[in-house]
């Protein structure tokens, strides 16, 4: 795997180089926010993990104008600021992930891996295969969502929910990616409304036998039985 690291902290930078290293990940540092984009449109990284508070560029002004310029390469943000506000502008500017620092190495690692995989699961033969496990099943017709041949009743914002999930049962859904599927543009929303959907599904999903299950950390996953 590659990674383009644009932080400004040297001790922060050698310390992940060492991690990366030892998980045998490539990796090209980028201390200036100035000559990032030129970095990235030379490296081609399969991940890129920006700051936002960088020296002669702001994170967001790059990540605008990468995505602007068709860069369409995943972006977990590292930064302090951990505000919700700041966390929906992130998303808005084209982030896939936000981490905030402090962060475990763990969940840096788990977070970079999912994002490494998204580009595969979302190419344009995933695109087209149909949303369908043994038991639930999405018809892009009409929107919906059924359970064995029966309609689920479910709000707008449920059904983006559970469309992401269901994209791949058994795989995790960062909470900022669902945020960013269910909320799209709403930024007076509180990040947190993201568990009160989740809640509401949950309860939905019961009659189902699905599984809405919380990974701290990591997000959701969807977990359906296998038929008897």
């Amino acid at each position: 795997m590659k990674l383009l690291l644009v932080e400004d902290d040297v001790a922060l930078n050698t310390s992940l180089c060492r991690v990366f290293a030892r998980l045998d990940w490539a990796v090209e540092v980028c201390e200036d926010g100035r000559s990032a984009l030129r970095q990235w449109r030379a490296l081609q990284p399969d991940v890129v993990l920006l700051d936002l508070s960088l020296p002669g560029r702001d994170g967001l002004h790059i990540l605008r104008q990468a995505r602007e310029e068709g860069l369409r390469t995943p972006v977990l943000i590292l930064t302090a600021r951990g505000t919700v506000g700041d966390r929906v502008q992130g998303l808005n500017a084209g982030a896939d992930d936000y981490l905030p620092k402090p962060f475990d190495l763990d969940e840096l690692e788990a977070r970079i891996r999912a994002l490494h995989r998204r580009p595969a699961e979302n190419s344009a033969e995933s695109a087209s295969r149909p949303i369908e496990t043994c038991l639930i099943s999405y018809d892009k017709n009409s929107n919906s969502i059924y359970h064995l041949g029966e309609l689920l009743v479910l709000t707008p914002r449920e059904l983006a929910f559970l469309k992401a999930l269901l994209v791949r049962p058994g795989h995790a859904v960062s909470k900022e990616r669902l945020f960013e599927l269910v909320f799209p543009g709403e930024v007076a929303v509180q990040y947190e409304a993201v568990e009160v959907v989740a809640y509401r599904l949950r309860k939905k999903l019961s009659a189902t036998g699905t599984t809405l299950m919380t990974l701290r950390g990591l997000g959701y996953l969807l977990k359906i039985p296998d038929p008897l």
